[in-house]
């Protein structure tokens, strides 16, 4: 890396995102925040690139700031380059998007994966698994505390990418809690898909005890389809009566890219908002 940094500019169709970069652009309060800054101050905080392939530049840091200034028509992009390894790339990267205020459980399991990975390549042998490599950098809990968590959530959240796609963004939406999620994650990829279909026909996620049963079976070589429904028509000791909407009865009234998290917590601020205006035109009837 150079001693000296300066800014420079370029044309945003010469910047490339990073290879694998598992956070995401959502729409939102954060995007918004970002939007209006940019468009009032313009793109005054540069991103941090290095030279890829072709002539481009790969972004290490300001993926969302880039997307902004797209939106925004602004094409003149203030960026500062640096001479990274993979590795070093990889490591920068995770550290600039981690501590974000919203982040998603898939966005933290892939990039918790690819630092460790980072690490493992950067001086040792390849056949290490993560926890041999964690020990050799001074144990997993130091590594874990630079994330702000302990050694064994670490490991749970890397579990997670273990997990199918449908069954890994009911997480990220709050369908399915971190523990049962890693331990479905223990399931075999056909069996994961049996569960997802299961899980569309009742409309009902696993509870932990369901998920450790499910897991349990698949160890022993027993869970297939009929065992999952065995499994997952138990009724839960804690089940409630729920309101649900079919997803694409709503989904016409929000951005294409919002989760079903995303849209709950809109309906509900949108129904506080409603009470509050019924209890103040109760007040004034009065």
């Amino acid at each position: 890396m150079s001693d000296k940094e300066f800014i420079e500019y370029m044309k945003a169709d010469m910047l490339v995102p990073f290879k694998d970069h598992p956070f995401k652009m959502r729409d939102g309060d954060e995007k918004e925040q970002l939007l209006e800054s940019i468009k009032t101050q313009g793109a005054i905080e540069p991103l941090i690139v290095r030279s890829s392939s072709e002539g481009k530049y790969e972004i290490i840091s300001g993926h969302r700031r880039l997307a902004v200034c797209k939106e925004l028509g602004i094409d003149n992009i203030p960026v500062i380059v640096h001479s990274l390894t993979d590795e070093q790339a990889v490591s920068m990267m995770v550290d600039a998007n981690i501590h974000r205020e919203s982040i998603l459980p898939s966005e933290q399991a892939f990039a918790y994966k690819m630092k460790l990975e980072a690490l493992k390549k950067q001086g040792y042998r390849s056949d290490l698994t993560f926890s041999q490599v964690a020990k050799r950098l001074n144990n997993s809990e130091t590594i874990a505390e630079g994330f702000g968590i302990s050694k064994d959530t670490l490991h749970r959240y890397i579990r997670l990418t273990e997990l199918i796609p449908e069954l890994l963004g009911m997480v990220d939406d709050g369908r399915i809690a971190l523990t049962p999620a890693v331990e479905l994650s223990y399931l075999t990829k056909e069996q994961q898909q049996h569960l997802v279909d299961e899980i569309e026909y009742t409309d009902a996620t696993p509870s932990l005890s369901q998920a450790q049963r499910l897991r349990s079976l698949s160890r022993q070589g027993h869970l297939g389809k009929d065992a999952i429904y065995v499994v997952m028509s138990e009724e839960k000791a804690n089940q409630k009566e729920q309101v649900r909407f079919a997803k694409e009865d709503i989904q016409k009234y929000f951005p294409k890219n919002y989760t079903s998290k995303d849209m709950s917590e809109v309906i509900v601020k949108l129904l506080e908002n409603w009470q509050r205006k019924r209890e103040r035109n109760s007040r004034e009837e009065r």
